[in-house]
């Protein structure tokens, strides 16, 4: 047989134990308690029947031996044979005291194990039966029916909103305060700016300068200057707060800001990276005030074109506050009476230049809708709605990408700006974005040619990001546009941090990084160091240290994003609680072996509908085409499909929507 059971990928049998292949990957645990490890580099997980997980649990780090390898349409099996890592993770469940005994109650959908713990603890801890609470796994012994752990945090009672959103934060290893030595050591930083603090800084403070930024927000992380030159070309400025001018490196702030990698936007809340005497006072660009920035200033022409450019640690006094309603009313009024409307006008004007040319270089934009929760002043969701993206968030957006894009190119270039890496350029985060899954992109062929659409082989990166921009553009509007860009996504590769610049195939930037959020992301707070550090002619930062940043910022982005997921996942179940048996409008939005998941019109709400309870037939999901068929009937339910449900179950614990399928309108 030989020595390489990959080779046999599709030929599905059980393998003898020599040769068996041996992997490392992390548990996603069921709540029916069999797992699949997820590898890095593998691009399918390795499915784990529940008597052979060896007691591992969600988040785990594993060694498992292959059992038996894949056939078209079933998956790759094995055993687990090491923990190599128990996650610290908590699991949050309900306490309950059962005479001198203690447990932590699972209601989770990836842990079906109840924790014990000390009682006593417990107890100490002012833990109460019925409240909800966090715990850690400390050991779980084979001889053991039940894991052992410890009470991590007491969260409060079941339901309320506070308690919720810090189940969620707890779940993710998410802090929701401040450690008390980390807000006294940022409440301690000097306030002032005077001659110390402004030496070797380029004065915009007699510039015209404004800030635009969400009508809730808080901290603003940049502004734009602008003044027309003697030349007839345009002087932009695009400035950054300063942050690495007040958190130094391996400072207790700092060391607080690394942990947590970025700012997290739950639905009713924001977990700064940053005290609040940072992120809202002292590094926020507020009007009226001095404050030190980081800049790109560029000379632009009047048809866009980048004459020249500089980077530079600045000092500037905003003169004005917009929220992107505001600056769209400007650019919608197009008066231009004022210095504000006449700025407004002109950088919105560059700024579609500045688009209508990414996208011409081979830039995609799935263009899908951001549904947004309102809740009220307890929390309660209240209601559901489509955030639209206006020529104001463009403005912004585009001259953000243009500051990113600069000083990563100047780092890559060593200067030079010619568009091309430079063997002596030192080290640096990038943002990087790799092409697409071809095969994936090969099943998106079949799929869209199942609606009619003829698209050419897309064997390459610059092919695929031609043909998806064209797909998307000609089914715009058309009920299946959706699906096909639900596809396209699931082709898509990661935005990660890598000092490894691969470029990035979305934006279609050869060189991008990230230096326009140092608020709210802590990678840009490197970005500023080091570009700081080598605009004053230090050495290379070591590239081994600078690779683990990367891959811990990262990660905790990655959780970031789960954990703002799983809250705008909770307030919809929330808002729907009171609609169950109610009837509604939606689209096919996902398929698996299991269930068919439906979006309603028009929240967007998405449930499943499990295809055991689909009574009409017994239908089997075709993974290549993306569809559903009726086993006796042979009717097709494919993505984008319109169908109505009704709303059979909201479970607000597990954050779950079951519909059911109205069945008539497929038949």
């Amino acid at each position: 047989m030989g020595k390489n059971p990959r080779k046999y990928k599709f030929n599905r049998h059980k393998l003898a134990k020599k040769e068996r292949e041996q992997v490392t990957g992390r548990v996603q645990m069921t709540r029916e308690g069999f797992i699949f490890v997820i590898v890095e580099g593998r691009e399918d997980d390795i499915f784990v029947k529940a008597a052979k997980t060896r007691n591992a649990l969600n988040g785990d780090i594993v060694r498992v031996s292959i059992t038996r390898e894949a056939k078209k349409g079933q998956r790759c099996e094995g055993e687990v044979i090491e923990i190599v890592e128990r996650s610290r993770k908590p699991f949050v469940g309900i306490l309950h005291f059962a005479g001198g005994s203690a447990w932590v109650l699972m209601q989770s959908k990836n842990m079906p194990y109840d924790i014990e713990v000390d009682a006593k603890a417990a107890l100490n801890a002012e833990g109460k039966s019925g409240q909800k609470v966090s715990a850690v796994v400390d050991y779980w012994s084979r001889k053991d029916s039940n894991p052992m752990g410890h009470i991590v945090d007491i969260l409060g009672d079941p339901g309320l909103n506070e308690t919720e959103m810090h189940a969620i934060l707890a779940e993710f290893g998410l802090p929701y305060k401040f450690p008390s030595e980390v807000e006294s050591a940022a409440d301690s930083i000097s306030r002032n700016i005077g001659k110390a603090e402004l030496k070797g800084r380029e004065d915009f403070r007699n510039t015209f300068t404004f800030t635009i930024d969400p009508a809730d927000a808080k901290d603003f992380d940049d502004a734009l200057s602008f003044r027309r030159l003697e030349n007839g070309n345009y002087e932009v400025g695009v400035h950054i707060a300063d942050v690495s001018h007040y958190v130094l490196p391996d400072s207790p702030v700092d060391r607080e800001a690394r942990e947590r990698g970025t700012s997290v936007y739950l639905v009713d809340r924001t977990v700064p990276m940053l005290p609040d005497s940072l992120c809202n006072k002292l590094c926020s660009l507020s009007p009226g005030e001095d404050k030190l920035t980081f800049s790109c200033i560029f000379e632009i022409t009047s048809d866009a074109k980048i004459a020249d450019f500089r980077i530079r640690k600045t000092v500037i006094n905003s003169n004005a506050r917009l929220d992107y309603e505001q600056a769209q009313a400007i650019i919608d009024a197009r008066k231009g009476e004022s210095e504000l409307e006449q700025a407004i006008l002109i950088l919105n004007g560059l700024a579609l230049e500045f688009r209508e040319k990414r996208f011409k270089m081979g830039a995609i934009n799935f263009e899908r809708p951001e549904m947004k929760v309102e809740v009220d002043s307890e929390g309660h969701p209240v209601r559901i709605y489509q955030k639209m993206s206006t020529e104001a968030n463009n403005l912004i957006e585009e001259f953000m990408l243009l500051a990113n894009r600069t000083v990563a190119e100047f780092i890559a270039s060593n200067g030079r700006m010619n568009g091309k890496a430079s063997s002596k350029a030192k080290a640096f985060i990038y943002r990087i974005h790799d092409e697409p899954n071809l095969a994936k992109l090969a099943v998106l062929r079949s799929f869209a040619a199942s609606y009619g659409y003829k698209t050419k082989e897309m064997d390459n990166g610059r092919a695929a990001s031609k043909e998806l921009r064209r797909l998307l553009a000609v089914s715009q509007g058309k009920p299946e546009n959706a699906a096909l860009a639900n596809i396209a996504l699931r082709a898509m590769a990661k935005a990660v941090y890598s000092p490894d610049n691969i470029g990035h195939y979305g934006l279609a930037f050869r060189f991008y990084t990230h230096f326009t959020s140092p608020i709210r992301r802590y990678p840009d707070t490197l970005v500023h160091r080091m570009l700081g550090a080598y605009l004053d002619g230090a050495g290379s930062w070591n590239r081994e240290v600078l690779a683990k940043e990367c891959e811990h910022a990262s990660e905790r982005e990655s959780i970031a994003a789960d954990a703002e997921r799983t809250s705008i996942k909770y307030k919809l179940v929330e808002y729907m609680q009171d609609k169950v048996g109610q009837e509604f409008d939606g689209a096919v939005s996902g398929m698996t072996e299991w269930g068919m998941y439906v979006e309603i019109d028009p929240t967007k709400i998405e449930g499943m509908v499990p295809l055991r309870e689909i009574r009409s037939d017994f239908y089997e999901f075709d993974e290549n085409r993306y569809r559903l068929v009726g086993r006796r009937t042979h009717r097709k339910i494919r993505l984008g499909d319109p169908v109505r449900i009704r709303v059979k179950n909201a479970n607000l614990e597990q954050r779950l929507l079951d519909f059911e399928l109205i069945e008539k309108d497929i038949l």
